[in-house]
């Protein structure tokens, strides 16, 4: 008699392999987990070092194939035997190109990036086109041709006529660099003069300082070096340019060696006026520097004049063109035949007291500072033509005292003006 399963013994038995299963089943994820996380670990690097070995034992071979393919070579040389010696180049050749080609390809890559790359193609590409086009069109056929029926014996006179046109070029070329080499030696030489000039008149100042002052800084001068220093001056101006001499000028116009000073009439030196200066005397008083005739007839255009003292000058002929003369002292001053074409002559003092009564220095007649009587400047003959703010009571004089020629060249006439000079 047989005796069937018990129900209950087959669920038992499922539910025993259902808890396996549910048992292993974390075990499997958890395997598979560790799988998938070794597999996104980063693989092992070798350190430099490592690296070197590895590059070092890899070059190796084929250092000794290239040497010993050079050593098939230089022994198929020897022998004179041509497959051994093409084959150890052939060799070498090959195993050398593989391992420089890829430090050619990155040469050429930095020597040549793409976009120059493609530019350069384009600029091949041009001149191919170009020449692909000409030789469509004929042209080098047209060039053949006339080359065909040129008489190539007239070719020698014209390399002559070339030959004397590249002559002549040369010999203007050589004449241009000749002529800029004078330029730049000229424009030197006139820096070079202007320097010297510049430490002479430097000099010149110095020692004019030393003779006419004492050790405690005053003004001290003697007769004898009061000679001195006309010397002086007359030398500098005399070996000076026309700016040159103007500096002097101002230099002892405003140190007041022009001024006639009030002497001490026991022992003879300038007398202050007590306001930190020296006293005026222009009756009987002395000058350091007495110009006398050292500007006659120099040339003075063009120059800075202003505030000089000029009184007593003899200025005949001299050439003032286009000076600045604003507020000058000409007083007395010989301006017979002078240039003042263009000349400022603002505020320029041409003679002490009243318009009235002043008139022209004399040989004769000593100056009378209260009615202005022979206090003036000698302007006969003088040049006035364009010269600049010139105000009416030098207009008054200079029409007065000019002449009849030079009253033609004043700017704004001498109508109504009578010609106290008479002729």
């Amino acid at each position: 008699m047989t005796i069937p399963p018990h129900p209950s013994g087959d669920s038992s038995h499922k539910t025993t392999e259902e808890t396996s299963e549910n048992s292993q089943f974390p075990a499997l994820l958890a395997k598979s987990q560790e799988e998938q996380h070794l597999s996104t670990l980063p693989l092992p690097r070798l350190t430099n070092t490592q690296n070197e070995a590895v590059n070092k034992n890899s070059k190796q071979p084929i250092s000794l194939i290239i040497l010993s393919a050079i050593a098939i070579l230089i022994l198929g040389l020897t022998i004179d035997n041509f497959w051994l010696g093409m084959s150890g180049a052939l060799v070498a050749l090959l195993v050398s190109l593989q391992e420089i080609s890829p430090t050619l390809r990155q040469w050429f890559n930095n020597l040549l990036p793409p976009s120059k790359r493609s530019q350069l193609i384009a600029f091949l590409g041009t001149i191919i086109a170009i020449a692909g086009l000409l030789k469509f069109v004929g042209f080098y056929q047209s060039v053949g041709n006339w080359l065909a029926q040129a008489k190539w014996d007239e070719f020698g006179s014209w390399a002559e006529w070339i030959g004397a046109v590249g002559q002549i070029m040369i010999a203007v070329v050589t004449a241009y660099i000749a002529w800029r080499q004078y330029i730049i030696s000229k424009d030197l030489t006139i820096q070079q003069n202007l320097i010297t000039q510049q430490q002479t008149i430097d000099a010149y100042f110095q020692g004019i300082c030393e003779l006419a002052l004492d050790d405690e800084g005053l003004l001290e001068d003697w007769p004898q070096e009061r000679v001195f220093c006309e010397g002086r001056t007359a030398a500098i101006l005399s070996s000076v340019d026309a700016n040159g001499k103007a500096k002097v000028l101002r230099f002892l116009s405003q140190s007041r060696l022009l001024t006639p000073l009030r002497r001490d009439n026991h022992l003879g030196r300038p007398m202050l006026d007590g306001q930190g200066g020296y006293q005026e005397d222009r009756a009987n008083g002395v000058r350091v520097i007495d110009l006398n005739v050292i500007l006659a007839g120099v040339n003075l255009s063009g120059t800075d004049l202003r505030w000089t003292e000029l009184s007593d000058a003899n200025l005949v002929r001299t050439n003032l063109s286009c000076c600045d003369l604003a507020h000058a002292n000409l007083t007395r001053s010989i301006l017979y035949e002078a240039n003042l074409t263009g000349a400022d002559m603002k505020g320029v003092q041409l003679f002490y007291s009243s318009l009235e009564t002043a008139s022209p220095r004399s040989r004769t007649h000593p100056p009378d500072y209260h009615t202005g009587a022979y206090t003036g400047a000698v302007v006969e003959g003088a040049n006035f033509t364009g010269v600049l703010r010139l105000n009416e009571q030098q207009r008054y004089y200079c029409c007065a005292w000019c002449g009849k020629e030079s009253r033609q060249t004043i700017p704004g006439g001498c109508e109504g003006i009578p010609n106290k000079l008479g002729r």
